[in-house]
C-alpha cells in the first residue's frame, strides 16, 4: 500500500518541528541571557561568540573535506555570508586550558584524604609547615613547583582557607569548592560544568542515547518545607560521591604516570540540583517552563 503526503501534511510537520526546536532554544538561552544582562555583555557581544561557535562546529562535521572547498561549505551550512565566514576562520578563538587551577587539587585532596581528616571524616586543621599532616606536605603531594606558602596565600585570597599568624596553623573556612572574591574563576567554573554537562547531552541526543551518564530525578507539587529537608540529603550524596571519586581518580593518576600511559584523557562527574516556585513559572508568560508537569510523583529524567 502507497502512502502519499501532501505538501501541507509536510510544511505542518516541519513547522512543528521548528516550534520544538525554538522551545528548546529558547529554554537553554534564557538563563544564559540572564547572565550577560547581569555583567553587561551585549547582544552584538553574544552574537559574534554565537557566530565563531557555528563556524567552528560547521567546519568540524566533515574533517575530511578538501580545504579549497571550506568556506563555501561553511556558508551553506551556517547561513552566514562567505565575507562573515572568512572573517570568523581568520579571527583568533580564545580558548582556557581545562587544567584545573592548582588551587582546585589541594580543597579536593583535604577533604578527600584521610592523611587530612580527623575521626569524623572532616578536614583537620593543619600546622603550615612540618611533617605530615601539614599544609607543606599536601601543597607538595600537588606540586612542587608552586612554592607551599604562594599556594596558602591563594586560598586564603579566594576565601577558602583562613591562617592563624599567631598558631601558624591553617583551617579550611567550608565545606565545598566556592571561591569568593574570585568572579574569573566563578565564570570559569560555570562554562566547565554547564559545557560539558551540555557536551554530554548533545551527544546523547545526536548519537544513540547512551554516550554518557546523563540522568536527572524531578518532581513537583512539593512544599518549602520539603525543598528545605532535601537540601541536607542532596548535599550528603554528592559529598559521599566526591569522597568516593577523588582518592580513586588520584590513584589511577598516579598508576598511569608510573606505567607511563599516555595521560591525554580528562573526566568531569557532577551533580547538581535545583528549585523554584512552580507559582513563578506558571503566571510567566515570557518564561519558559523548566520543568515537565508531574503529578503526586517523582520521575527519572534519563538518556
Amino acid at each position: 500500500m502507497s502512502t502519499v503526503t501532501t505538501t501541507h501534511e509536510v510544511t505542518s510537520n516541519s513547522a512543528s518541528h521548528d516550534a520544538v526546536q525554538v522551545k528548546i532554544m529558547s529554554r537553554l538561552l534564557f538563563p544564559l541571557a540572564r547572565l550577560c544582562l547581569a555583567n553587561g555583555i551585549t547582544l552584538a557581544a553574544v552574537e559574534d561568540v554565537l557566530k565563531q561557535a557555528f563556524v567552528q562546529e560547521a567546519d568540524a562535521l566533515q574533517p575530511e573535506a578538501p580545504m579549497h572547498g571550506t568556506v563555501s561549505r561553511i556558508s551553506t551550512a551556517t547561513g552566514l555570508t562567505r565575507r562573515e565566514v572568512t572573517r570568523l576562520i581568520k579571527s583568533e578563538t580564545r580558548s582556557r586550558s581545562t587544567k584545573l587551577p592548582i588551587s582546585t587539587e589541594i580543597f579536593a585532596r583535604w577533604t578527600t584524604d584521610h592523611k587530612y581528616q580527623d575521626q569524623d571524616g572532616e578536614p583537620c586543621v593543619l600546622k603550615r609547615q612540618g611533617a605530615e599532616p601539614s599544609f607543606e606536605t599536601l601543597a607538595q603531594s600537588i606540586t612542587r613547583d608552586v612554592h607551599p606558602r604562594s599556594m596558602l596565600d591563594e586560598l586564603v585570597r579566594l576565601g577558602l582557607v583562613q591562617y592563624d599568624e599567631e598558631l601558624d596553623n591553617v583551617s579550611l573556612t567550608r565545606n565545598e569548592f566556592v571561591p569568593n572574591g574570585d568572579q574569573q574563576q566563578m565564570f570559569d567554573m560555570l562554562s566547565d560544568n554547564v559545557g560539558d554537562h551540555l557536551d554530554a547531552a548533545v551527544a546523547n541526543v545526536l548519537h544513540d542515547g547512551s554516550r554518557y551518564l546523563e540522568q536527572a530525578v524531578f518532581a513537583d507539587e512539593l512544599s518549602a518545607e520539603s525543598i528545605e529537608a532535601l537540601r541536607p540529603l542532596i548535599t550528603g550524596q554528592w559529598k559521599a560521591l566526591r569522597d568516593a571519586m577523588v582518592p580513586t581518580i588520584l590513584t589511577m593518576i598516579e598508576s598511569d604516570r608510573s606505567a607511563g600511559r599516555i595521560q591525554d584523557q580528562r573526566v568531569r562527574i557532577g551533580l547538581y540540583a535545583f528549585d523554584e516556585s512552580t507559582l513563578s513559572t506558571e503566571t510567566s508568560a515570557n518564561k519558559p517552563s523548566t520543568h515537565p508537569k508531574s503529578k503526586n510523583f517523582a520521575k527519572e529524567s534519563q538518556k
